[in-house]
C-alpha cells in the first residue's frame, strides 16, 4: 500500500508540481495507483488539467488546498492527478466518457472510476459550495463514494454503457476514400458557420480553429472559389488587431471569451501559435501584407525569446505554454490602466491610447486589453507606435510573469518546426529555418523511442510520457518540411523512419492508427483511435498527409497505398467527416498535389516553390531528372540550355520546363 502522502513531488510536469503541496494524497497516473485502488477497493477520483488552465487553478485553490476537502478525498478515494498535455491519450478516454454522459467537456476534468480505471460518472469544475445549480464538490465526493460502495445500479449501468461506447469509438469504419463531393459538402458547411464581420466561426467563445481554416484554405485552391481564402484573411486580420493578440510581446492567446476577439483567455499555447504562424505564411504568400509579416516576426520572436525550453549541448526545443494567471489573477500581466500608459509614455501617450483603445474606464473590468483600433498610418506614425510598444514591453518585463510550462512535447514541436520551415521560405528568414532544425535535432536526439519513433514528453533530462501517433505524425511532417526547405536527404530518411515506426507500433490493422503504441500497459479499457481534429490536428490526419507527401516525393507505390489505407479507415461514416478537416486536406493532397521538381541550382526558383500559397505543393530538388524513379513523370526530362528549371507535375503529368521564377509562382497559384 502506498504511503498516505502526496506523491507528485517526484514528478517533472509543471502542472503536477503545482499540486505537490496539496494536502490531497495525489498519485500520478500509472499501474501503482490502479493497484492501490484495487487493493483498497476504493473508487478513483481522476482530476485532469494543465499548467495554463485558469479554472484548474480555481478548483485547486478552493478545494484541493482545503484541508477538510482533502481529508474527505483521502478517506473515500484513490486520487490521481493527470497533466492532459503529458497524457492526452488518457484525457481522450475520459473526455469521451464525459461527452457520452451528456456533459459539456472542459478542464479541469473530474472523472470517477472503478478501481480498474473504468469511468462511471464525471464533470468538470465543481464549486466548493452549492452554486449555479451545481452541487458542492464535497457533496459530489460523498454521493459518488456512497453509490460505489452500496452497489448502486447506476454505477454498474454507466460503467457497462461507457465501455461499450468507447469500444464502438475505436472500431474501424472502412469506406471509400473521401472525394470531391465530401470535401465540397464539409467546406460549405464550415463557410456557413463563419462570422462575416469579425471572422472565425460565429459565436462566443471564439477559437481560431486552425485545422478547419487550413482545410478551407487548401480546398479553395481545389475549387478556385475565393470565399474560403477571404474567410481566412478576415480571421487573421481581425485576430491580429484584436485583444487576443499580444501587441507587446507577440503571440496569440488560446481563445477569445467574446465574439469580437477582444477579451482573451490569456494563456498562450505553442500549438496555437505554430498553426497560426503557418496560416500567416500561407496568407502572406497569397496576398502580401505588412500586417502578416509583422505578426509572423513578432510571434516567432515570442517563441524564441519566451518559449525556448532547456538547452542541452547548445540545442533546445520549444516549451509548451504560458499561463493565463500571475499573482493569482487572470490576465494581470497583460492589462493596463490609462494612468500607467500616461506615466510611461508621457507626450506620446495620446497617439498610443488612440491607436490601442486605452480609455479612462478601460475595455475590460476597469483595465485595458491592448487592441489596435485605428488603421495603419504613415511610416513616422507607425515608428512612433513601435517605440511606445517597446517602452511598455520593457516595463511589463518587470512585472511578475505568468507561470511557464517548459516541458517539451514532440507533437507540438513538430507543428512549430513545420511552421517555421514554411514561414522561413515565405518571409525570407533563414534564421527561422535554423531554429527549426535545432528543435528537430533536439527532439529526435533526446526523445527517441525504442520502436524507432519518438516519445511524447520530456523535461529535466528525462522522458515523462510515451509516444503517441500524433508525435510520430507531427515529427514526420516536420521532417518533410525540413527536407523540402533544405534538400538534405537525412530529413527524408527521418520521415520514412518515423512513418515506418508508426506502422510497426500503432497500426490498427485496417489502414489507420491507434493513439497509443502496442503494448501500452497503463491505458484503461480500449486503445483510442480517432481521426477527429481538436485544437490540434489528429494524428491520423497528419499521418495521411505524411504518407501522401512521401508518395509524391519518392514515387513509391507503397506510400500511396498506405495513404489510401488511412483515408478509407475512417470514411465508413461520411457524416463524421466534418470533424476531420486534416484528413480531408490529406485526401486532396494525395490526388491533386503539385510536385515541383527543381533541377540545377536556382535560389529564385526555389524561393518561388517554397513560397507557394497552396499547401498541396511538394518541392523536390534533384541533381538531374535521371535521378528520379523510372516511373516518375519527370524522369528523363532534359533541362533547357539555361540549366536550372522547374517541372510542375500533377496527376502523373508534368508541364513544360519553367526557368522564370515569376512564371513558376503563377503556375503554383492555380490548379490546371
Amino acid at each position: 500500500m502506498a504511503a498516505p502522502e502526496n506523491l507528485l513531488g517526484q514528478e517533472t510536469s509543471p502542472y503536477l508540481l503545482q499540486h505537490a503541496g496539496n494536502p490531497v494524497h495525489w498519485r500520478p497516473w500509472g499501474k501503482a495507483a490502479l493497484d492501490e485502488a484495487r487493493e483498497a477497493n476504493k473508487p478513483i477520483m481522476v482530476s485532469i488539467g494543465y499548467a495554463a488552465c485558469h479554472w484548474c487553478h480555481v478548483m485547486a485553490h478552493e478545494s484541493f488546498e482545503d484541508p477538510k476537502t482533502a481529508a474527505l478525498m483521502n478517506s473515500l478515494f484513490v486520487n490521481i492527478k493527470i497533466d492532459r498535455e503529458e497524457r492526452p491519450d488518457i484525457d481522450h478516454i475520459y473526455m469521451s466518457a464525459l461527452h457520452a454522459l451528456g456533459e459539456q467537456g472542459g478542464w479541469p476534468l473530474t472523472m470517477f472510476t472503478t478501481p480498474d480505471g473504468s469511468p462511471f460518472w464525471g464533470g468538470t469544475y465543481f464549486p466548493p459550495e452549492p452554486r449555479w445549480g451545481r452541487p458542492s464538490f464535497r457533496q459530489v465526493l460523498q454521493g459518488v463514494a456512497n453509490a460505489f460502495h452500496t452497489g448502486a445500479e447506476a454505477v454498474t449501468q454507466n460503467t457497462k454503457a461507457l465501455k461499450q461506447y468507447l469500444d464502438r469509438q475505436a472500431v474501424a469504419s472502412v469506406g471509400d476514400a473521401p472525394g470531391p463531393a465530401h470535401l465540397d459538402a464539409v467546406a460549405q458547411a464550415y463557410l456557413r458557420m463563419t462570422d462575416p464581420e469579425h471572422g472565425g466561426l460565429r459565436g462566443a467563445p471564439k477559437f481560431p480553429n486552425p485545422p478547419i481554416y487550413r482545410f478551407l484554405w487548401q480546398n479553395g485552391f481545389r475549387t478556385g472559389q475565393g470565399e474560403a481564402w477571404d474567410a481566412l484573411h478576415l480571421m487573421l486580420r481581425r485576430m491580429s488587431q484584436g485583444g487576443i493578440y499580444d501587441h507587446l510581446g507577440g503571440g496569440y492567446a488560446r481563445y477569445s471569451t467574446d465574439d469580437i476577439w477582444l477579451v482573451p483567455h490569456f494563456e498562450k499555447m505553442l500549438y496555437d501559435n505554430a498553426q497560426l504562424l503557418e496560416l500567416l505564411a500561407l496568407a502572406h504568400a497569397d496576398r502580401p501584407d505588412p500586417l502578416y509579416a509583422e505578426r509572423a516576426a513578432e510571434t516567432v520572436g515570442w517563441m524564441m525569446r519566451d518559449m525556448t525550453a532547456q538547452r542541452i549541448d547548445g540545442k533546445a526545443a520549444f516549451a509548451a505554454s504560458e499561463d493565463a494567471d500571475s499573482e493569482g489573477e487572470e490576465g494581470r500581466f497583460y492589462v493596463w490602466t490609462e494612468a500607467e500608459v500616461d506615466s510611461l509614455l508621457g507626450a506620446g501617450s495620446e497617439a498610443f491610447k488612440r491607436a490601442y483603445d486605452v480609455t479612462p474606464g478601460g475595455n475590460w473590468e476597469g483595465h485595458t486589453i491592448l487592441r489596435r483600433v485605428t488603421p495603419r498610418g504613415a511610416r513616422d506614425e507607425e515608428d512612433g507606435l513601435a517605440r511606445a510598444r517597446d517602452v511598455l514591453f520593457r516595463a511589463r518585463e518587470k512585472r511578475v510573469r505568468p507561470g511557464w510550462d517548459d516541458k517539451v512535447l514532440a507533437d507540438w514541436n513538430g507543428l512549430a518546426i513545420a511552421a517555421l520551415a514554411r514561414a522561413a521560405g515565405v518571409f525570407g528568414r533563414p534564421g527561422w529555418l535554423e531554429r527549426a532544425r535545432e528543435a528537430f535535432d533536439f527532439v529526435v536526439t533526446h526523445m527517441g523511442a525504442s520502436h524507432g519513433g519518438v516519445e511524447h514528453a520530456w523535461r529535466l533530462g528525462r522522458v515523462t510520457a510515451p509516444g503517441l501517433i500524433e508525435d510520430q505524425a507531427a515529427m514526420a511532417r516536420a521532417a518533410l518540411a525540413l527536407f523540402e526547405a533544405t534538400g538534405e536527404a537525412a530529413y527524408l530518411t527521418a520521415a520514412e523512419r518515423l512513418a515506418n515506426a508508426a506502422q510497426d507500433a500503432f497500426a490498427d490493422g485496417h489502414g489507420g492508427f491507434y493513439a497509443t503504441a502496442a503494448g501500452a500497459s497503463d491505458v484503461p479499457m480500449t486503445r483510442p483511435r480517432t481521426a477527429a481534429d481538436n485544437a490540434t490536428p489528429a494524428g491520423n490526419g497528419m499521418m495521411a498527409e505524411v504518407l501522401g507527401r512521401l508518395f509524391h516525393l519518392t514515387g513509391g507505390a507503397d506510400w500511396r497505398a498506405r495513404a489510401d489505407g488511412v483515408l478509407t479507415a475512417f470514411a465508413g461514416e461520411p457524416d463524421q467527416l466534418s470533424g476531420m478537416p486534416t484528413l480531408l486536406a490529406a485526401a486532396d493532397l494525395l490526388e491533386e498535389a503539385a510536385t515541383v521538381v527543381l533541377t540545377g541550382s536556382s535560389d529564385a526558383l526555389l524561393a518561388a516553390a517554397l513560397g507557394a500559397p497552396d499547401p498541396a505543393v511538394v518541392v523536390l530538388r534533384v541533381s538531374g531528372t535521371d535521378a528520379l524513379p523510372a516511373d516518375h513523370p519527370a524522369f528523363g526530362k532534359v533541362a533547357g540550355p539555361g540549366g536550372a528549371v522547374a517541372y510542375v507535375c500533377r496527376r502523373n503529368v508534368c508541364g513544360l520546363p519553367i526557368a522564370d521564377p515569376l512564371a513558376l509562382s503563377q503556375a503554383l497559384r492555380t490548379r490546371v
